[in-house]
């Protein structure tokens, strides 16, 4: 293997990034932008396609010219992305037929209500692992193929295509050569059987879903096509696909059961490794495919490896709430400052469910609610009650997982933007029990996709070498007692049951 780099595409909710890492794992080029989101109901959250599409080669291009580095220079092309989102797209164009509707988006909370009063959300959950909610991808291309003027004909003709975000950069990065998704993000479709590793006939049937628009699915670490020479000045393999989530566990080598990481991202995902056998969870849970990879016995998907998940919408997206909705801070970065000007939040506390809730609780009718304000309420504690919102709803998961797998956590690994808040990460240790540990490297969702692309073409020698690149920058310790993380928790909990619901119609 005589090149340099591997290009790693990291799709994101409110922006594209792209990182150009070298063979010792360190990022030497990196692009990012932000992009426009669009709200035209309460409750619906929608992307430009093509925007995204263009934002993402623009940053690629960017990483690659800060590196000094050419298309010749790089090994593969990795992909994450935003899981769920959901876009379709005539195949003979190429040009979609709608803005993409984001994971976020709640439009399809009333057909979820209805499949789950004619009882079929048990099959939904036995088959794909998934709890019946609008966050996921099925009922939302339901919604797009009932919806928009002639896509449901055009479907049934064979003329569409669907496709997450990964899928859609694929199509595009190969000039339509290429419809093909993996297994992290098929088995957050609603759609894909993560026992058989195949799209569920009878799940289609229930949705009135063609098959003919379901992308091929292939191995997360696996060459599925080649990036046209006009994008980056000649062609690159694309060889590495993983849901943003999935991706960050991979980077944070999470490849043993019961290591488990947290990104906090716009929203904040628990992932666990759980082995090769999926776990039914009895705490709504999520159980998921993590990566699938190639070798021996092993599908066309790969062999895949299981994880539980439990998602909190709204993390850092509740930090920029404080920033641009309250207008309490000027930056995201100053909140830590602010939120540790007192010191606790005098028993306020922000349950964040902009977005209704995730994972336990799964309710798309919860609202955001700020609960135990007194005159003696300042922005400060407000800003403190954020940071322990996504502590409190990330500690909840955790007790949940450990339930449901039976193993008892020893540490947590994190990443993402918010991780690098001390006084968050502080927290978190006290409200888990456990030590809360910081990589060196916090690209780990960007890392993940470029281990998966670089393990497929050789760039690694296998992935011992990839893990034995992973250091800790910083390792927290809980300072609490078991009695006050307990006593902590219950008062979350009651500051929840105030939020749930409250959207729910008359």
């Amino acid at each position: 293997m005589t090149k340099s780099f591997i290009l790693a595409l990291d799709q994101g909710t409110t922006s594209s990034r792209a990182i150009v890492f070298d063979r010792q794992g360190q990022a030497r080029g990196v692009g990012q932008r932000e992009f426009r989101q669009y709200y035209p109901q309460p409750g619906w959250v929608e992307h430009d396609a093509g925007e995204i599409w263009q934002s993402q080669l623009d940053v690629a291009r960017e990483a690659l010219r800060n590196a000094g580095a050419s298309a010749a220079d790089v090994a593969a092309i990795g992909i994450t992305n935003q899981r769920e989102t959901t876009l379709i797209w005539d195949r003979a164009s190429g040009r979609p037929l709608a803005r993409a509707l984001v994971w976020q988006d709640r439009r399809t909370a009333p057909l979820c209500d209805k499949l789950r009063e004619q009882g079929h959300d048990r099959l939904l959950q036995a088959r794909t692992g998934l709890v019946l909610d609008a966050y996921f991808s099925g009922t939302k291309l339901a919604w797009l193929l009932d919806n928009v003027p002639g896509a449901r004909q055009a479907a049934q003709r064979g003329e569409l295509a669907f496709g997450t975000v990964d899928t859609w950069l694929v199509w595009q990065l190969t000039g339509g050569q290429v419809h093909s998704t993996d297994p992290s993000n098929a088995s957050r479709t609603l759609l894909y059987d993560i026992h058989t590793q195949d799209w569920n006939d009878e799940i289609l049937a229930l949705l009135d879903i063609p098959r003919s628009v379901l992308p091929s699915v292939a191995p997360s670490s696996a060459e599925v096509g080649r990036a046209l020479p006009e994008w980056f000045g000649g062609p690159i393999p694309i060889a590495g696909i993983a849901g943003d989530q999935q991706a960050a566990t991979f980077g944070q080598a999470c490849f043993k059961p019961g290591m488990a990481k947290n990104t906090y991202g716009t929203g904040c995902f628990m992932l666990m490794n759980v082995g090769d056998a999926p776990v039914a969870s009895r705490n709504n849970l999520l159980s998921t495919i993590g990566w699938g990879l190639p070798g021996q016995g092993a599908g066309p998907a790969g062999r895949p490896t299981y994880m539980l998940e439990g998602g909190v919408f709204m993390a850092g997206a509740a930090v920029q709430w404080l920033r641009d909705g309250l207008g309490i801070i000027q930056r995201s970065d100053q909140v830590e400052a602010l939120a540790a000007s007192v010191p606790d939040t005098d028993d306020v506390f922000l349950v964040p469910a902009f977005a209704g809730l995730g994972a336990p609780d799964w309710d798309p009718y919860a609202r955001g609610t700020l609960v135990g304000l007194t005159r003696g309420t300042t922005r400060a504690h407000v800003a403190r009650a954020t940071l322990e919102a996504i502590a409190l709803q990330s500690a909840e998961l955790l007790t949940c997982m450990n339930a449901d797998s039976g193993i008892g956590l020893s540490e947590l690994r994190v990443d993402g933007g918010a991780a690098r808040n001390d006084l968050l990460m502080q927290m978190q240790t006290d409200l888990l029990g456990v030590p809360v540990v910081r990589p060196r490297v916090s690209e780990s969702t960007a890392r993940g996709a470029a281990g998966l692309a670089g393990l497929a073409v050789g760039f690694w020698s296998g992935m011992e070498e990839f893990a034995g690149q992973w250091e800790a920058e910083r390792r927290f310790e809980p300072r609490w007692n078991a009695d006050q993380r307990a006593a902590r928790l219950a008062r979350w909990r009651q500051a929840v049951e105030h939020a749930k619901g409250w959207a729910r119609p008359a």
